[in-house]
């Protein structure tokens, strides 16, 4: 079953963002798009997503964080019409945001404990379906004639059943910042990092130190790389289950419900057959992050230089 419904996280204080983030929610923090557009960056994540062939879309906002959210994601008013009327791109602009107003959802987490309980919320929006899982401040670029990551992983998820989770090639030094997976690649007919293999995870670990890392190695990856997460999920409803398991056993990391734990949790289930398959999948496409101030210029030089600015900007595109 190809998932049709998707959560996005973005209930973060966006600390690493401060002094902007005082005035305004990360996610909303401004790009240019590739269309040469100025748009908030969870607009441009929910944009890529019904692209891709997702119909629902479902927020997951800090308690009473609705309200600037539901202001950007709204039809025009009557002022906004009169002031935009010799500005047919504008109302298009106006016109899909509306279309977007009609299929997003918002939840609410009620305190700030952690990824995994953020994710917790949705569980009623999900119901029995399989869904994608993003986050608020990562954006996906891939070269010209690519799909995107997410189609990418939507794609590859309806192909193999069960849970899939995106995976790229880190070095040794990046690997206490992340998550390291342990994989046995399924496809010989191409290499073991290369876009487009898809594993059986073996086990997987959130930010190890270099000797775990070091277990976790994948065979057919370079030496001093590793499979280590990029940030897109396909989580069956069992995931759930999981991280409720978590919430009602007070099981934390750093004082928080981690969704790596959750994730865990799924891999023993379906490595026992008690769940459908957990895969890993390898992508084609680079992630961006917003949430940080030198990731945030990389995104904004990286859409620059695919967008219709790029010659007066001289950036560089990878």
């Amino acid at each position: 079953m190809r998932a049709k419904r998707a959560v996005i996280t973005a209930a973060g204080r966006g600390t690493r963002q401060f002094p902007a983030t005082r005035s305004i929610q990360k996610e909303l923090l401004p790009l240019v798009d590739t269309d040469g557009l100025t748009k908030p960056t969870i607009q441009i994540i929910v944009e890529d997503c019904l692209r891709s062939g997702i119909e629902e879309v479902c927020i997951v906002v800090e308690k009473d964080g609705q309200k600037p959210f539901r202001e950007h994601f709204r039809a025009l008013g009557d002022d906004e019409r009169r002031v935009f009327a010799a500005k047919p791109w504008a109302l298009a602009a106006g016109e899909a945001l509306a279309e977007m107003e009609r299929r997003i959802t918002y939840v609410e987490q009620p305190s700030p404990e952690g990824f995994g309980h953020a994710v917790y919320q949705a569980r009623s929006f999900v119901g029995d379906q399989p869904f994608l899982l993003l986050l608020g401040d990562h954006v996906y670029t891939t070269p010209d004639g690519v799909s995107s990551p997410i189609a990418q992983l939507l794609d590859i998820a309806a192909e193999s059943g069960g849970a899939v989770t995106s995976v790229r090639l880190d070095p040794e030094s990046a690997v206490s910042v992340t998550g390291v997976l342990k994989c046995r690649p399924l496809n010989s007919a191409i290499a073991a990092d290369a876009p487009g293999q898809v594993y059986d995870i073996l086990a997987l670990k959130e930010k190890p130190t270099i000797i775990e890392a070091r277990e976790l190695a994948t065979p057919g990856v370079p030496g001093g790389f590793y499979l280590c997460h990029f940030g897109l999920h396909l989580f069956t409803p069992e995931i759930f289950d999981c991280l409720g398991q978590l919430i009602e056993t007070n099981t934390r990391v750093k004082n928080e419900f981690q969704l790596t734990s959750g994730q865990e949790l799924l891999l023993a289930r379906s490595q026992r057959g008690e769940a459908p398959p957990y895969r890993a999948a390898f992508l084609q496409g680079d992630r961006w992050d917003t949430g940080v101030p030198d990731g945030y210029l990389e995104t904004l030089m990286a859409l620059g230089g695919r967008g219709p600015f790029a010659a007066q900007l001289h950036a560089p595109v990878r």
